[in-house]
């Protein structure tokens, strides 16, 4: 697997209220809390910067980053919804990159092969201004790759609409990469969805 050189972006600074108490991105997963593991599947596919988009200090979900090479974006105003942490991790891209990826920090199906072949898609030669991966069935999902002629655009969201306004300026310029099943969407939100997906794992593991 090649390495490319381009940032990449995780949204992690929502307030896992659905959870009852506990925090979604601080779940254990192969041994790791869940947004370390997306981290460290960043790390992998991209040499470029990774950026993570926190709530603000103090907060355990830094300490769950420890020692690991990404860059943390506190967001002292992740309360008003996903727009407030595009905004804070765009601004915080260096001056010079042509694109960026982002994902949520919430979709643990989410593999290294599955960044890597939305990665494998980006074609800068070409006038493409998107690169999304969506799931077998073609519904939009995460990583996004956008432009950086989108970069300005996120400037002037507000709200949770996930920069859905900044992909309709893409139009049709939009190239989908069709990932399996449905892990370009799948997130966990509730303790009963963690509930279904670890027993998912234990069946596909036997054990």
């Amino acid at each position: 697997m090649s390495r490319r050189s381009f940032p990449i972006i995780i949204l992690a600074a929502g307030a896992s209220r659905r959870m009852r108490g506990r925090d979604k991105l601080l779940e254990i997963v192969d041994g790791l809390p869940l947004l370390r593991q997306q981290a460290m599947k960043a790390l992998e596919v991209s040499s470029g910067p990774v950026l993570i988009a926190l709530p603000a200090i103090p907060h355990p979900r830094y300490d769950a980053l420890d020692g690991l090479s990404v860059q943390t974006i506190p967001v002292p105003d992740a309360d008003e919804g996903m727009n407030a942490s595009l905004r804070a991790a765009i601004a915080a891209l260096p001056d010079d990159v042509p694109c960026a990826m982002l994902f949520l920090a919430d979709l643990p199906d989410l593999t290294v092969n599955d960044l890597q072949k939305v990665a494998d898609a980006i074609n800068l030669s070409s006038d493409t201004l998107v690169w999304r991966g969506v799931t077998q069935d073609g519904a939009p999902g995460h990583p996004i790759v956008f432009r950086s002629d989108l970069f300005n655009a996120f400037k002037a969201l507000h709200g949770d609409s996930g920069g859905r306004e900044v992909i309709a300026l893409a139009k049709d310029r939009i190239t989908l990469v069709p990932l399996a099943g449905d892990r370009a969407r799948r997130d966990l939100d509730t303790p009963e969805e963690w509930a279904a997906w670890r027993a998912e794992q234990k069946d596909k593991n036997g054990t």
